[in-house]
């Protein structure tokens, strides 16, 4: 295993998961195999765990809200919180799940088509887990940046000057 290359080859795709091995073993100076071997050992220990492109659901008609929902726990004995963390990353609606320091425990990022939907999702589903004791909504209005990329360019004034 080669850590330089590694690093270098995770730098590259995280950026850019399109890239191909011959691309990657030209811009790393190795080749294709080296790269093949260690994208492969990546993947087997789950250092790599998947590959997704970025969208701009905005820009689509397809209907789609985010909302990141704060949750505060009782964390269970001797299980901590990965327990509870188990059960709300199995839900469907979940898209990721951090534990957090600070006010609350854990940052839940949910997907819906409405806000009702995530509110009834959070309500029915998530609020009533017997180890939550409170529950914050936040809804994402508009996505400037996301992973990294900027999803609005600046709009040009392409207005003509008019002097007199």
């Amino acid at each position: 295993m080669n850590l330089e290359l590694r690093e270098a080859v995770l730098l590259l795709l995280e950026k850019n998961s399109r890239l191909d091995l011959k691309e990657l073993a030209v811009m790393l100076d190795s080749t294709e195999a080296a790269i093949a071997n260690e994208i492969a050992d990546m993947e087997k220990e789950h250092i790599i765990c998947g590959y997704h492109t970025l969208i701009n659901w905005d820009k689509t008609s397809k209907e789609k809200l985010t909302a990141t929902v704060e949750v505060k726990v009782t964390p269970q004995r001797g299980q901590g919180f990965d327990l509870i963390a188990e059960r709300i990353y199995n839900f469907p609606e979940v898209k990721a799940l951090y534990l957090m320091s600070g006010s609350y425990d854990f940052l839940v990022m949910l997907e819906g088509k409405t806000m009702k939907e995530v509110s009834m999702f959070t309500s029915s589903k998530l609020a009533p887990l017997d180890t939550v004791i409170g529950t914050v909504t936040h809804f994402v209005l508009k996505k400037y940046k996301d992973h990294g990329t900027v999803l609005e360019s600046k709009k040009i004034d392409e207005r003509q000057v008019v002097t007199p």
